[in-house]
C-alpha cells in the first residue's frame, strides 16, 4: 500500500477540504445512529408514536449533512482526481525525450485514464467509510455496554471483523487481481490503439480478421480480470452480511433478555449498515493500489534533460554549433553520434542529409534540449545550452517536423500553442507568411474553424502550411525543419518551399531531408555519415 500512501501526499494541496467532507460524513453518520438510537429509545418505552425534539431536529440534519458530504467530498476529490493527472502528464513529458520516448500510447492513456480513475474511490469508498467505522466502535461500546458488556465486546468484535478485518484481507488477496487488471486493460486499449491508427494499412493487407482476433482475446483477458475481482468483491460482501447478520441476532437475543436494549438493537442495525460496503471497499483498495504503482511507474521516470539550478544569461547571438557531440538514446542500441561538430552561422541556410535512421531528427532534439548528449556541447550565441534553461532554448528555435500534429481543436488554439499571446493580426500575418491566409478566410467560422482530428480537415499540403504558420508566429530566431514536406507530391514540395524561402527571409534554417528537390535556398550542404558531418558539394 505504499503506492497509495504516495499518491496521498500528492493530495495535500486539497487536505483541508478532503478532511472537511470526511469530518462532515461522519457528522452525518452521527445523527443517523444518534436517531436510530433515540428511536429504539422510544420503542422500548412505549412511545412509538412519539416524536421526540432530536428525532425532528436529527432527521433534517442527517439529510442537510449527506448533502454537504456529497458536495464537499466529490468536489474535493474531483479536483485531487485532476492534480493527479496534471502530475501524471507532466512526469510522462519530462521523462520522455521527445514524443513519449519508448512508451506506447495506448498504454500511457490507460495509466492516465483508467489508473488514476481507480484512485477515484480510494477517498470516497474507502477512508470516508472507514472513519466512520473508527468512529463507531467507541459508540457502540458505551451504548451497548451500559447494558451488557458481553453482549458489547461481542457486538464489536464482529463489528471490527466486517470493518477492519475483511477489507484488510479483501485487500490484500486483490492486490495481484488488480495488477492482472491494470495489465489486461492496458493491452486492451494498446491493441485497440495500434488498430485505429495503423487502419488503413490494416484495410490494404487485408488484416482486419487478425487484428479483431488480437482485439477479442486481449478482451476476454480483461473480461476475465474483471469477473476475478468482482467475484472477490462478492466473497467479502457475503462474509460483512454474515458477520452483520450475527451481530443484530446477538443483540435481539440481548433485548429478549433484557428491554431495555431496544435502543442498542437500533443502534446495532445503523452501525452494521454503515460498513456494509467496506469488504468490497476493500476490494476496490487492491485495484487502486496496484493501479496506484503503475501511476507512479509511468510518471517517475528520470528527466531527459534537467535545467540548471541557476541559468545562465540568455545569448545575445544566435549561432548554433555542434561540438564533439556523442549521444545514444538507450545503451544497449547504436550510438547516433560519435564526435559530431557542425558550425550553423547566425542568418545561414543549411541542409542535412542522409538516410533514414542517421541521426538528422537527433539532432533536432539535442537542439531543442529534450535529449542531452553524453559527451561534447551544443552551443547557441557562444553559450553551452546545458547551462540554459529549456525555455530559453526553445523560444529562439522553432521546429517543423514530417509529422507535426495539428489538434482537434480550432485553427487558432493551433497557432496559439507557439505564442499563446499573439493578437488577431499576429496569427494572420503568420497565415500570410504561409500562404494559407485566403484559404483560412475564405472559411465560414475564419480562425475558429475546426481542423478536425490531426488536421484531417485539411490537404496534406494545407495542414503543412497550418504547421509552418505556427512555427512562424512562434519568432524564432532558428527553424529546424525535419522532413517538412514527407509525403507530399513534387508539385505542393516545390510551392512549400517557395513559400519558406520567403517568409523564413532574415531567420537561420536547418533543413533536414532525405534529399533535395531544387527549390531550396541553401548556403551550405552537409551529409550525415557513421555519426558525423561532412560538406557536400550539392
Amino acid at each position: 500500500m505504499k503506492a497509495l500512501v504516495r499518491i496521498a501526499r500528492l493530495w495535500r494541496r486539497r487536505a483541508v477540504w478532503l478532511a472537511a467532507g470526511a469530518a462532515i460524513a461522519v457528522a452525518g453518520l452521527a445523527a443517523a445512529v444518534w436517531m436510530m438510537t433515540i428511536a429504539g429509545a422510544l420503542v422500548a418505552a412505549g412511545g412509538v408514536l412519539a416524536m421526540g425534539a432530536g428525532l425532528r431536529v436529527l432527521g433534517p440534519a442527517r439529510v442537510v449533512l449527506r448533502y454537504a458530504e456529497r458536495l464537499v467530498s466529490h468536489d474535493a476529490m474531483f479536483r485531487a482526481i485532476a492534480d493527479l493527472r496534471v502530475w501524471f502528464f507532466r512526469g510522462v513529458a519530462g521523462s520522455s525525450a521527445g514524443g513519449l520516448g519508448f512508451r506506447r500510447a495506448g498504454d500511457v492513456v490507460s495509466r492516465l485514464v483508467n489508473d488514476v480513475e481507480a484512485l477515484d474511490g480510494v477517498y470516497l469508498r474507502v477512508l470516508i467509510p472507514l472513519a466512520g467505522a473508527v468512529f463507531l466502535v467507541p459508540v457502540l461500546l458505551w451504548q451497548i455496554g451500559q447494558g451488557s458488556l458481553v453482549l458489547a465486546v461481542v457486538v464489536v468484535g464482529l463489528f471490527g471483523v466486517g470493518a477492519f478485518w475483511l477489507p484488510w484481507r479483501a485487500g490484500l488477496v486483490t492486490l495481484a487481481a488488480g495488477e492482472r487488471l491494470g495489465a489486461a486493460m492496458s493491452g486492451l486499449r494498446v491493441s485497440v490503439h495500434d488498430a485505429l491508427a495503423g487502419l488503413r494499412e490494416v484495410r490494404a493487407f487485408g488484416a482486419q480478421g487478425r487484428v479483431l482476433a488480437d482485439i477479442q482475446v486481449r478482451e476476454g483477458i480483461l473480461m476475465a480480470a474483471q469477473r476475478d475481482v468482482a467475484g472477490r468483491a462478492a466473497r467479502a460482501g457475503a462474509l460483512a452480511v454474515l458477520c452483520a447478520q450475527a451481530g443484530v441476532l446477538a443483540v435481539l437475543v440481548g433485548v429478549g433478555l433484557d428491554p431495555a436494549l431496544a435502543a442498542s438493537a437500533f443502534l446495532a442495525v445503523a452501525a452494521f449498515e454503515a460498513i456494509g460496503g467496506l469488504p468490497r471497499a476493500g476490494v476496490a483498495a487492491g485495484h487502486a493500489a496496484a493501479a496506484a504503482a503503475r501511476v507512479l511507474e509511468g510518471a517517475s521516470g528520470e528527466a531527459a534533460v534537467v535545467d540548471p539550478a541557476v541559468p545562465a544569461a540568455a545569448p545575445r547571438g544566435n549561432a548554433l554549433r555542434f561540438e564533439g557531440v556523442h549521444f545514444g538514446w538507450q545503451a544497449d542500441r547504436p550510438t547516433v553520434f560519435n564526435g559530431l561538430t557542425l558550425d550553423v552561422p547566425s542568418g545561414n541556410r543549411i541542409a542535412l542529409l542522409g538516410p533514414s535512421g542517421i541521426g538528422k531528427s537527433t539532432l533536432a532534439a539535442l537542439a531543442l534540449k529534450v535529449a542531452a548528449p553524453q559527451a561534447g556541447r551544443i552551443l547557441l550565441g557562444g553559450v553551452d545550452i546545458a547551462t540554459l534553461d529549456a525555455a530559453t532554448v526553445r523560444g529562439r528555435i522553432g521546429w517543423l517536423s514530417q509529422s507535426t500534429h495539428l489538434f482537434a481543436d480550432t485553427i487558432r488554439a493551433n497557432l496559439l500553442l507557439a505564442r499563446p499571446e499573439a493578437d488577431e493580426a499576429a496569427l494572420w500575418e503568420a497565415l500570410r507568411a504561409a500562404r494559407i491566409a485566403d484559404m483560412v478566410a475564405g472559411l465560414p467560422a475564419g480562425l475558429d474553424s475546426f481542423v478536425g482530428e490531426a488536421g484531417s480537415g485539411f490537404s496534406g499540403g494545407q495542414g503543412r502550411r497550418l504547421a509552418l504558420a505556427r512555427v512562424l508566429l512562434s519568432q524564432a530566431p532558428i527553424l529546424i525543419l525535419d522532413e517538412p514536406c514527407a509525403g507530399l507530391d513534387a508539385e505542393t514540395e516545390r510551392a512549400f518551399f517557395t513559400t519558406l524561402n520567403e517568409s523564413a527571409a532574415g531567420r537561420t534554417v536547418i533543413l533536414i531531408a532525405h534529399r533535395l528537390t531544387g527549390a531550396e535556398r541553401l548556403d551550405r550542404i552537409w551529409r550525415l555519415s557513421d555519426g558525423k558531418a561532412a560538406a557536400a558539394a550539392g
